[in-house]
């Protein structure tokens, strides 16, 4: 199965969904709606009502040391089905009067985890009534909810912080420990791409599922409907757009489909990644779709090509686009970039700054234009100007590739060298790309030379190797044929196609 590289947004971004729908099912929606989705909430509620203090009885009475270890006994075979009954409920109730399901679910012994694509949205539980409720993985916040705590508390679910990284090391280590345990806990589910996405292709597979290097059963989760209501994604339909739509329906079709149980080699016990990859490629492959490096960092869509990641939305298009609308022209974005790296290189005030000295460095009476732009590079409120300069001057066109390099290079060689650490390259390439990078391994390996990295080699690296070439050719460059061109002053929009949708555009300086 081929992968997509670089931003081939325009090709399949799964990442965003927007329902359709012609005047007349509108139409048909909001009065279906107005009726159906108060009545459907409602039953829904009260069934979870009902789940709630049974979910607690189950763990009530027990020490947090008995309650580390499976519930058996009267606990599981009353309670369970119980649970199981009111779960697959409270879906007839939201629409789901049936589901479809094709294969058998695998026992324990046969498959300790269950993997299920593609990931649609929070309606995709669902499939854990088809499945004898099985384990979940879920974020540590979800237990301070209403209900939904007590079920994953039921459940006896692996808990983990996206934020604290010595929780996601313990949940793997619990992880690992389950899925090893012989049959002694009960049988996974989890949801290997990680997010939700439109189901246009899978994206990469995140490896939890796969460290134990035990057999997996894939399970494939399809709504096949005239209208694809259920999808919930980064960017498009809301979730309560999602729910109104869904349940303003008669009913919502489902189907999950068991695939054969998947045994490892020994590679890919070794090869957690490979392992991962494979099993995407055989779902991609039984559902229609293409498998694409696309996966969420820090939730930041991204495309992995050589180990970097590559921001679908691209902040510097997305800067180019807001200047635009703001009314600068070429010869104004390209004097505040000078302005930029004029600041960088004086050393005085540093690289950082803030929304405030941000619009004055861009020439915007607008503070909330400059915020913006920040929001782009930084979770904060303050922004490396540096990151700005390289990542905007790349796909604007006002210098030669070979001359901004060079110019990176300078900034992150602070100790003047001419070589890089990895470290340095690191932030040099998540400069250029305005995204942070973490795994620059690779392409340091490809550029050093007994230990040293210099401007020459990296540059016949990024420039020559196939991988990095078609990275800078396609995401480093402008884009000859989408977004604005100023040609004598004079802004002319083409509409082009953009990565992002928004009208992105780049500026090419004519001689």
């Amino acid at each position: 199965m081929e992968r997509d590289d670089c931003h081939s947004a325009t090709r399949t971004h799964p990442f965003f969904h927007e329902l359709k729908m012609t005047r007349a099912q509108r139409i048909r929606g909001i009065i279906l709606g107005s009726v159906l989705f108060p009545l459907r909430i409602t039953l829904t509620a009260l069934i979870f009502l009902m789940m709630w203090p049974l979910a607690r009885l189950r763990s009530a009475g027990l020490s947090a040391e008995e309650c580390s270890r499976p519930i058996t006994g009267w606990r599981r075979w009353l309670l369970h089905p119980i649970i199981r009954f009111l779960s697959r409920s409270a879906f007839f109730c939201l629409g789901f009067l049936w589901t479809k399901v094709k294969g058998r679910c695998a026992d324990l012994k046969e498959a300790p985890v269950l993997v299920v694509a593609p990931h649609s949205s929070f309606l995709d539980m669902l499939v854990l009534p088809q499945t004898e409720l099985a384990t979940v993985v879920s974020r540590s916040e979800n237990t301070s909810l209403p209900v939904v705590g007590a079920l994953l508390e039921f459940n006896q679910s692996v808990m983990v912080s996206r934020k604290d990284p010595e929780s996601r090391r313990k949940a793997v280590a619990q992880l690992t420990e389950r899925l090893n345990s012989g049959g002694y806990w009960p049988q996974m589910l989890m949801f290997p791409e990680g997010t939700t996405t439109n189901g246009s292709s899978l994206i990469k597979f995140k490896p939890g599922a796969f460290l134990a290097g035990v057999p997996v059963q894939p399970v494939l989760l399809r709504y096949p409907n005239k209208l694809d209501t259920v999808r919930w994604t980064y960017k498009g339909t809301s979730w309560v757009e999602t729910l109104w739509y869904t349940t303003s329906q008669f009913y919502t079709n489902s189907t999950v489909e068991f695939m054969p149980v998947y045994t490892p080699s020994e590679e890919e016990k070794k090869d957690p990644n490979l392992y991962a990859d494979n099993v995407q490629k055989l779902m991609a492959k039984a559902l229609g779709v293409p498998s694409t490096d696309y996966v969420m960092e820090g939730r930041v869509p991204v495309n992995k090509v050589g180990g970097l990641s590559l921001p679908i939305d691209s902040p510097a298009r997305d800067t180019l686009s807001l200047l635009h609308k703001n009314g600068l022209e070429a010869h104004e974005v390209e004097a505040a970039l000078d302005r930029m790296i004029d600041r960088c290189q004086s050393g005085a005030q540093g690289s950082k700054c803030s929304a405030e000295e941000l619009a004055s460095i861009l020439g915007l009476t607008d503070t909330q234009t400059a915020g913006n732009i920040c929001s782009f590079y930084s979770k904060d409120e303050s922004v490396d100007l540096r990151q700005i300069y390289l990542s905007v001057s790349a796909v604007s066109g006002f210098v030669s590739f070979s001359t901004l390099l060079h110019t990176a290079f300078t900034l992150f060689d602070a100790e003047g060298s001419g070589s890089l650490s990895a470290e340095q390259l690191s932030g040099l390439m998540g400069a250029l790309l305005g995204f942070p990078q973490h795994r620059t391994a690779d392409l340091y390996s490809q550029a050093s030379e007994e230990g040293q990295l210099t401007e020459e080699n990296l540059l016949r690296v990024l420039t020559s190797h196939p991988t990095y070439q078609k990275v800078v050719k396609e995401y480093l460059q402008p884009e000859e044929e989408a977004g604005s061109q100023l040609a004598n002053g004079k802004a002319v929009n083409n509409n082009g196609n953009m990565l992002n949708g928004h009208g992105s555009i780049h500026y090419k300086k004519f001689e």
